[in-house]
């Protein structure tokens, strides 16, 4: 086939169809040794299919279990994602995004986390009434004082599905200034922070 030249003088070949669709080479070796190979009763490995099916869960798969966790000496954010992680059910395989796999999540120790840098000082948190003029603030230093379970429960909102799934999962957040929790006999374990 001769070379066009188009009108900005560049040179191209036009190439048939099946030129571009070429099967890689082990592929192509394969098919041609089995065509060329006698019958044999069992096809070879690399020719069986196999049917692997997507699991979908249903309602009895979910299985909720209780952790509980020590705010103490934490960071904010970095807690904040672990338990959305497990507030979602990402860390099961059974993980569906459109149900509910999540477990619960129990927070102590909340008045004692840590922020880092100098967000205590610099961060705010605001809330609005929805009336004209109604918008509030405060620094979360300062909300981490008054209302220690607030500033960590809008992180993991935060982290959350914006829809009826995510606002399920939040109420499965338990979170507490002090080191007592009225969940002992949830038997909760312990969950690993990091």
């Amino acid at each position: 086939m001769s070379p066009r030249r188009p009108s900005d003088g560049r040179t191209f070949r036009y190439f048939p169809e099946h030129h571009f669709a070429r099967r890689p080479r082990r592929l192509a070796d394969a098919l041609h040794r089995s065509s060329t190979a006698t019958s044999s009763p069992d096809p070879p490995d690399h020719h069986r299919t196999i049917n692997m099916r997507t699991f979908s869960p249903t309602p009895a798969d979910i299985d909720p279990q209780w952790h509980i966790v020590d705010a103490e000496g934490l960071i904010l954010g970095r807690l904040a994602t672990r338990i959305a992680h497990v507030l979602r059910g990402k860390h099961k395989p059974t993980f569906a995004p459109h149900m509910d796999m999540g477990d619960f999540v129990i927070v102590i120790n909340a008045d004692k986390i840590e922020l880092s840098g100098n967000k205590g000082r610099d961060k705010w948190a605001w809330r609005h009434s929805g009336f004209p003029g109604g918008i509030k603030g405060m620094p979360i230093g300062e909300m981490r004082e008054r209302h220690p379970e607030r500033l960590i429960e809008n992180a993991v909102k935060g982290m959350l599905p914006k829809n009826t799934i995510g606002r399920k999962q939040l109420r499965k957040l338990k979170v507490y200034a002090g080191a007592e929790h009225p969940h002992t006999a949830q038997n909760p374990q312990p969950l690993a922070a990091g």
